[in-house]
């Protein structure tokens, strides 16, 4: 009784784990069949369902659901139905690693998959070896395919990413698409796989791959493209081969193109579709997430028009007004170069065959050329005179803004007067805004803003200039009074000794010792052209150094040993400066990082990304942002400056 007992409760409990076996492996049957292509037209919907297995499929037991709404569904064999184009493309490696059995079973292979396959199936064929050659475009001739595939021949390399790349490119846009990779080698091309992934990802191409005598693992490139492409990797032996392109082959051979009717209260483009069937009497379910009907036309949504298209928010400036300005600019280029080239002294101007004209020609050519030389060379002259005189006359009346300039301009050590400075500065601002209009085609912003550029960038190289020419003054200073002091203590006196560094200094010390000279010739004291320099450079050491010449040519001493004093504290002092500067480094270092990183880092985005900063550029909020963003940043990089920066 009790072995009874035990038995019954042993079925009982062996039962119920036999009966959920039997319903997971029914469920695991019920969802291997896979949607691989779906398209929508005219309230249709049409689909490319694979079913696995050999039973034959029972095409009237199809039923559709749209987010859980059974629809009137149909199906046929897709091997017998137009409604969905379907395209197939062999890419196979024709590398020298191919020879011998290899290609003759890939051959082999591939003319069993070109007779396999369904007749509606456009074929192509694509090889890889040093390039690429597309041999022959999708088509429904298979005469001519397997005449392609017998005359495959081997070379040199493996071209194996931009192999499937043009593979993918060759399947076209429409209907299913796949690709079927056959390759025994990895890519030694350089080429990078990364361009070849996103465009496989971009296509929507299926992508199987066939690894021919590589082992069990399949490749990383091959896995990766197959993975981009949700197809699958199968790695096969030279025997094996025929075998994985005849399952390719059955593949699409069992494929049912299913139509169904999209309900015309079903409102959203996109849904989740359900496809059931049955063959040999095993159940097979297929879901996916699809478009169901094409998406509202540009201009209309659901009947209603939509609004136009905003107003731009760039700055539109009439065309005519546009022109103007860009006759404008270009007249004031061509003013600019005249005054530019032309020359200040005209005999001077003359060329060589001009003059011997003179003397060549009879006295009625010659005074007729003599005439017309001087004409020109008045016109000319006139014409610079005039622009000249035009800037002259502007910066006569802002007598400050013209002595600003010529502090700068000799600071900076140019030779130019401040009205010829302020031409200069004109024409490229001008040219500036041309280059702006023409890169553009005709943008204001961008014409204004390169405008900008050219009216700030000539000042900005001037300061630069001049800042460099005064610490190189400041750091030489120290030799050369060492070297006025030798010369002092030799014998020669201070002129001489000041001789002697501008023959033997360097700049821009000699050419400021040299302006000294020539002043104390023209009857300026010593000192006082000394203090012009120092007035000039900006520079309080050489005022102490000038203080100190004044003091003992008032009281007497020893010039010489004063002055090696000084060039020793000089030195010192420039010791701790530098020193200083190289403990601040770090504190100046971040703040031109933690200043320029946020605005470089807009303008990568700005250049990259346009749309996804572009409401920064068109919202209130943005220019919010923005504006607060520059404030901030100013506050910040000016406070990091007051506190790393140390006097000395």
């Amino acid at each position: 009784m009790n072995t009874v007992l035990r038995r019954l409760a042993a079925v009982g409990f062996v039962a119920p784990l036999v009966l959920a076996g039997a319903l997971a492996g029914t469920a695991q049957a019920s969802t291997d069949a896979s949607i691989d292509h779906s398209e929508s037209s005219n309230g249709s919907l049409h689909l490319l369902v694979s079913v696995p297995g050999t039973g034959a499929i029972d095409l009237t037991s199809v039923k559709v659901t749209i987010d859980g709404t059974t629809v009137d569904a149909s199906a046929v064999a897709a091997a017998s139905s137009s409604a969905v184009a379907r395209t197939a493309v062999l890419a196979i490696d024709t590398s020298d690693s191919m020879h011998g059995a290899k290609i003759a079973a890939a051959k082999s292979a591939a003319l069993s998959f070109l007779s396999a396959i369904p007749a509606n199936v456009a074929v192509g064929i694509v090889t890889f070896d040093n390039s690429v050659h597309v041999l022959q475009r999708p088509s429904l001739d298979r005469a001519t395919s397997q005449t392609v595939i017998k005359g495959l021949t081997l070379k040199l390399n493996t071209a194996l990413y931009a192999g499937v790349r043009e593979a993918v490119a060759a399947t076209g846009t429409t209907g299913e698409r796949e690709v079927v990779v056959l390759s025994d080698g990895q890519d030694n091309t350089r080429t990078p796989l990364a361009p070849v992934i996103s465009a496989i990802t971009a296509s929507g191409v299926k992508v199987d791959a066939v690894a021919l005598e590589q082992g069990a693992a399949a490749p990383t490139a091959l896995a990766a493209m197959a993975a981009a492409g949700k197809g699958t990797v199968v790695s096969a032996t030279s025997a094996a081969l025929a075998q994985a392109f005849s399952t390719e082959a059955d593949t699409l051979a069992r494929q049912v193109a299913v139509t169904a009717k999209v309900p015309a209260n079903h409102s959203n483009n996109d849904a989740s579709v359900t496809v059931s069937l049955s063959a040999a009497g095993t159940p097979y379910n297929a879901s996916a997430y699809v478009q169901v009907q094409a998406a509202a036309p540009t201009g209309t949504t659901g009947g209603l028009p939509l609004p136009g298209p905003a107003a731009s928010s760039s700055l539109a400036i009439p065309t005519p007004v546009m022109y103007v300005a860009l006759a404008a600019i270009g007249l004031g280029m061509i003013g600019l170069l005249a005054v530019l080239l032309s020359p200040k002294d005209p005999d001077k101007r003359t060329t060589l065959e001009q003059q011997l004209q003179v003397y060549s020609a009879t006295e009625d050519g010659s005074r007729r050329t003599r005439d017309q030389m001087r004409a020109d060379h008045v016109q000319s002259s006139s014409l610079a005179a005039q622009a000249r005189q035009a800037a002259q006359s502007v910066l006569s009346t802002n007598s400050g803004f013209e002595a600003k300039i010529a502090t700068r301009l000799e600071g900076a050590g140019m030779a130019l007067k401040s009205s010829e400075w302020l031409l200069l500065h004109v024409g490229i601002a001008l040219g500036a805004g041309l280059v702006g209009f023409l890169i553009t085609a005709g943008n204001a912003i961008a014409m204004i803003m390169f405008l900008f550029i050219g009216a700030i960038g000539p000042w900005l190289y001037l300061g630069t200039k001049r800042s460099k020419r005064l610490k190189a003054f400041d750091a030489g200073l120290a030799d050369t009074l060492q070297l006025m002091a030798g010369s002092l203590s030799a014998g020669l006196s201070l002129a001489q000794s000041m001789d002697t560094i501008v023959r033997e200094g360097a700049e821009p010390i000699t050419s400021e010792f040299k302006r000294v000279i020539v002043e104390a010739r023209l009857g300026v004291g010593i000192e006082d052209a000394l203090d012009g320099v120092a007035i000039r450079m900006q520079s309080n050491d050489f005022k102490w150094v000038v203080m100190a010449i004044r003091i003992q040519r008032e009281v007497g001493g020893n010039l010489s040993e004063l002055l090696l004093t000084v060039a020793h504290t000089l030195r010192e002092r420039e010791y701790i400066r530098r020193h200083v500067r190289a403990l601040s480094a770090e504190g100046r270092l971040s703040c031109w990082i933690l200043g320029s990183l946020p605005p470089g880092f807009l303008v990568y985005l700005t250049l990259t990304k346009p749309g996804y900063v572009k409401p920064m550029y068109t919202t209130p909020i943005g220019w919010l942002m923005v504006g607060a963003m520059a404030v901030l940043l100013a506050v910040g990089m000016f406070w990091m400056t007051k506190v790393s920066k140390v006097e000395v």
